[in-house]
C-alpha cells in the first residue's frame, strides 16, 4: 500500500486502516486483497468512510472490485458506517450475523440503543446519520459457515459474549481471527517491553461472561496465529492474552458480584475497574501515569461498568 498516514500493510494482503474514530489508534478496518478482490471487516463510522475509500484507491482496486463488507457485530464503531460505504461499492454485499441483519437493514432501534448508552449529542456528532443497506445486499452468516473471497476461505464462528449479534472470522491464510470485540481491546500505548495487553468488554447491552470465556476458548483451539482486532490491530502470543483477558474478566465479575445494589454500584464498578487495570498493567511493566491510564481507559471503565450492571440485573430477575 502507498504510504497513508492512517493506513498500514500487514503480511498475507491484510491492511489495518485507522479508522479515526475517537483517537488515534484506536478503531481499525481490516481490508484483505486477494487475486485483485477486496473485502472490508469491520468499517468504523460515517466519518471513516473517506479513509477506507482512499485506502482502496491507493491499493488501485476500483470500487467494485470489493465483494464483501463484513462486520463482525453492529455496534456502531464497527458497523456505523456500512450502509454508507456500501453506496460507493456496486459489487458489495453485506456480511452480518443473523440476529444483526435486521438492524443494518432498518437500523432505528440501533441508533435508538446507541442514544440511551451515549445520549443524542454524542450519537450525532460522532455516528452521523446511519444509512440503512437494501435486503437484497444482505448476507447472513452461519456457525461454521465459510465464504471465499477469490479462492480465499474465510469461516465464521458465532462468538457471543460481547453481544449475541457477534460473529469472528477465521483466515485460513494468516492462521488468524477477526476479533471484533470478543477477544478483547488492545490499545498500543499500553504494549512494553512483555508486549502487548489485552483487556475484556463488557460494555452493554448483551455481555454474558460464560458465554464470552466459551467464545475466547473455541478460538484458541485452532491455534491461531495472531489475532486482529478492531481495537487494536494485529496481535500476536494470542494464548498468553487470551488467559490475560479471561483472568481480567473473572476479577470484574468477582468484584462487581460483590457489590450491593445501590445509587453507588456504579461508580463503584468504575473505580473498582481501573483499580483491576492500572494494578495489572504496572505488573504488566506499564511505565504511564495514574492519570495518563485513567485518561485513555475513560470511555471503556463507563462502558464495562454500565454492561456489567445489565449483566447483574439480569441475573437477578
Amino acid at each position: 500500500m502507498p504510504t497513508l498516514p492512517f493506513a498500514q500493510s500487514l503480511a498475507h494482503g491484510i491492511h489495518v486502516i485507522d479508522t479515526g474514530f475517537h483517537r488515534p489508534m484506536f478503531d481499525a478496518s481490516f481490508l484483505l486483497v486477494e487475486n485483485g478482490r477486496a473485502a472490508f471487516v469491520d468499517t468504523g463510522t460515517n466519518h471513516s468512510v473517506p479513509r477506507l475509500v482512499e485506502a482502496l484507491e491507493s491499493l488501485e482496486l476500483a470500487p467494485d472490485a470489493v465483494d464483501f463488507v463484513i462486520v463482525t457485530h453492529v455496534h456502531l464503531d464497527h458497523a456505523g458506517g456500512a450502509g454508507l460505504l456500501m453506496q460507493q461499492l456496486p459489487n458489495a454485499r453485506l456480511v452480518v450475523h443473523p440476529h444483526g441483519a435486521r438492524h443494518m437493514i432498518d437500523p432505528e432501534r440501533l441508533t435508538n440503543g446507541a442514544r440511551a448508552v451515549y445520549g443524542e449529542p454524542e450519537v450525532t456528532r460522532s455516528y452521523g446519520r446511519i444509512v440503512p443497506v437494501p435486503a437484497e445486499r444482505v448476507l447472513r452468516t452461519e456457525d461454521g459457515s465459510t465464504l471465499a473471497l477469490a479462492g480465499r476461505a474465510l469461516t465464521f464462528l458465532d462468538t457471543p459474549g460481547h453481544a449475541r449479534h457477534h460473529h469472528c472470522i477465521w483466515d485460513e491464510r494468516s492462521r488468524g481471527f477477526f476479533t471484533g470485540d470478543t477477544f478483547g481491546l488492545s490499545y498500543r500505548e499500553f504494549d512494553t517491553p512483555q508486549g502487548a495487553w489485552l483487556m475484556p468488554t463488557s460494555t452493554p447491552v448483551q455481555f454474558e461472561p460464560e458465554a464470552m470465556r466459551a467464545s475466547v476458548q473455541r478460538m484458541l483451539a485452532y491455534e491461531p496465529e495472531c489475532m486482529y482486532l478492531t481495537h487494536y490491530g494485529r496481535l500476536t502470543d494470542v494464548q498468553r492474552l487470551g488467559m490475560l483477558m479471561l483472568g481480567l474478566m473473572d476479577e470484574m465479575v468477582d468484584f462487581a458480584r460483590a457489590l450491593p445494589n445501590t445509587p453507588e454500584r456504579h461508580a463503584q464498578m468504575v473505580q473498582g475497574f481501573g483499580e483491576i487495570y492500572t494494578r495489572n498493567l504496572r505488573e504488566h511493566g506499564c511505565l504511564l501515569a495514574d492519570a495518563q491510564i485513567a485518561e485513555l481507559l475513560e470511555l471503556d471503565l463507563e462502558l464495562n461498568a454500565q454492561g456489567m450492571a445489565v449483566w447483574l440485573n439480569r441475573r437477578a430477575r
